[in-house]
């Protein structure tokens, strides 16, 4: 990974100096309407809109600072629901919630798939999982995903990753993909989504795209056509960071540990100038300046969850994780995430200016999702895994005759700060006898935390044609989950406590994340509390481009707007 030398004083001052002066605009007048060559969007998972505003209040001689000082502001932004990275991501591609991309989260169920390792598709679909995680790699305990890349010698063995290959399709195990009834053949996550994206859309007008993000499922962004994006770099963030043993099973991930996380997302960034500056990820050939790139960083997310880590200037592995005591302050380890990602901006700033480039490019900062609770008093970790055996073992007992070799009810619970179940009867007295299990279950000992538990830690629970109607989708779809439980305030479904927050919950903090734009149109330092969803960032992609937002299938069928 670079050093970064440049002093964020410095940056600011050149950011402010190199974007063009906006004459004639005025407060009622977002979009001068001039077109630019590219636009690079930078997904922050975790970041909420005040963690945005907090960060450039306190530090004025920011990046952060100088883009909000030059672009617009769009400070009542919401993610999807679920807040998951999945449909998080794919809905600022696509302009689409997942009613429409199909896309509920990044571990799923879907009723009308055979499961992963099926070769024979007679017979009844059955139903399976659709994982489009970690799971989906050739080797899911690798950095490079299996690709064989050998640890190089020295004091960084990845530093060899930049070799990673550009197709993330070839990273992906077809054997470990769900199946499709009519072909009998894996389904890549490209030919899993229902609708086209903005990558799709520029492809087909022979323009460069390219993105970096935490798994080679995103592979997904290359849309149906499977032709998306020319240039992928998916390093796996949950492989091995143990340097003696990089490919071995059972070691600490990337996300265990906030310098390890930077570390992590620092070679997505060398990606990212690499592509500023014309070349392929690798730095290799010159395709020219994508006009659609960018990259996810988890900085800021591990900075969150992690309730202790080594962090700049503090390797004790002891310094506090999320927030202070007043649940809006971040504390000095999300701090310092937050000044890496300045920092990584600052770079990408600096290199689009070395390259003439600042005036022809928008940057879109925005994040997949948020992260809940910010207030650590509130936090409640509760164990989902027994919450859902004792659901299991009560619909046994109570409509299979006590039958031990009978199908469980729970199919998958996806629960995370939030709660997901797909359900193997999907009949009303099935999604009713859950609803009332989960209402009434209030078993303490399932606290982590030894706090006391009340319906199941949820305070509202959709079941059946009301899950479905929640996320406005017809309750016959076979993605759908059959119950949808929103959180109490603090509940983290997990059983242990490596964790002290999470996200894919309807929380304020779970969805209003920033979404930050400046280019050379913009009326400088404008605030807009107008409530705005992510899903508008593509329309918004493509009109910057000077394209039509019509010809993203999901802005047709609901009728999603640009930004401006």
């Amino acid at each position: 990974m670079k050093n970064r030398t440049l002093t964020l004083g410095g940056l600011a001052a050149g950011i402010l100096s190199a974007l063009p002066a906006i004459a004639g605009n005025d407060n009622n007048n977002t979009n001068n309407t001039s077109k630019v060559e590219h636009v690079l969007v930078i997904s922050v998972d975790g970041m909420h809109q005040s963690d945005l505003a907090w960060y450039a209040q306190n530090f004025p001689k920011s990046t952060l600072a100088a883009l909000m000082a030059q672009g617009i502001d769009y400070s009542n932004a919401s993610t999807p629901f679920p807040s998951d990275s999945f449909p998080g991501m794919v809905g600022q591609f696509t302009g689409g919630n997942p009613a429409t991309t199909g896309i509920y989260y990044d571990d799923t169920w879907n009723h009308a798939v055979f499961p992963v390792g099926t070769t024979n598709c007679s017979g009844p679909v059955p139903g399976g999982e659709t994982a489009y995680t970690e799971v989906d790699d050739i080797n899911l305990n690798a950095l490079d995903a299996g690709q064989g890349i050998v640890p190089a010698p020295g004091s960084d063995p990845w530093a060899d990753i930049l070799q990673l290959k550009g197709n993330a399709k070839q990273l992906m195990s077809p054997s470990h993909l769900p199946i499709d009834p009519t072909t009998c053949a894996p389904i890549f996550p490209n030919q899993y989504l229902h609708v086209n994206t903005v990558f799709e859309v520029a492809h087909q007008h022979r323009l460069v795209t390219a993105w970096s993000d935490k798994h080679p499922a995103y592979q997904i962004l290359s849309g149906p056509s499977g032709k998306g994006v020319d240039d992928y770099f998916c390093p796996e963030i949950n492989s091995s960071a143990n340097a003696a043993e990089p490919t071995a099973q059972g070691q600490p991930d990337w996300t265990t540990d906030n310098l390890l996380t930077q570390q992590y997302d620092g070679y997505k960034v060398e990606a990212v100038i690499n592509w500023i500056n014309g070349h392929h990820h690798n730095g290799t050939g010159n395709p020219g300046t994508p006009a659609i790139f960018g990259m996810n960083f988890q900085t800021v997310s591990t900075g969150q969850k992690l309730p202790t880590s080594r962090t700049e200037g503090d390797l004790s592995g002891t310094a506090k994780g999320g927030y202070l005591a007043d649940g809006a302050t971040p504390g000095v380890v999300l701090t310092n995430a937050l000044t890496f990602v300045d920092q990584s901006l600052g770079q990408m700033v600096a290199a689009l200016g070395s390259r003439g480039l600042l005036s022809s490019t928008a940057i879109i900062i925005s994040a997949k999702h948020g992260q809940s609770p910010m207030n650590l008093a509130a936090l409640n970790r509760i164990d989902d895994g027994k919450i859902i055996a004792a659901l299991n073992a009560g619909w046994n007992k109570a409509h299979q005759n006590g039958n031990p070799k009978a199908t469980p009810l729970v199919a998958l619970g996806t629960d995370d700060d939030g709660m997901l179940l797909w359900l193997n009867d999907r009949s009303s007295t099935a999604t009713e006898y859950a609803k009332e299990f989960l209402t009434n279950y209030s078993d303490s000992s399932a606290s982590v935390d030894g706090k006391k538990v009340t319906s199941a830690g949820l305070w509202q629970i959709y079941t059946g044609v009301a899950a479905a109607q929640l996320i406005d989708i017809d309750q016959s779809d076979p993605r759908v989950p059959d119950v949808i439980g929103l959180s109490q305030y603090g509940v983290v479904y997990t059983g242990g406590t490596a964790k002290i927050a999470e996200h894919g919950g309807d929380h304020l903090e779970d969805r209003n994340v920033p979404i930050l734009v400046t280019w050379a149109g913009a009326t400088p330092g404008l605030n807009v509390t107008t409530p705005v969803e992510t899903t508008q960032i593509a329309p918004t992609i493509l009109e910057l481009l000077g394209l039509n937002p019509n010809e993203l299938q999901a802005v047709k069928i609901e009728g999603t707007q640009p930004l401006f």
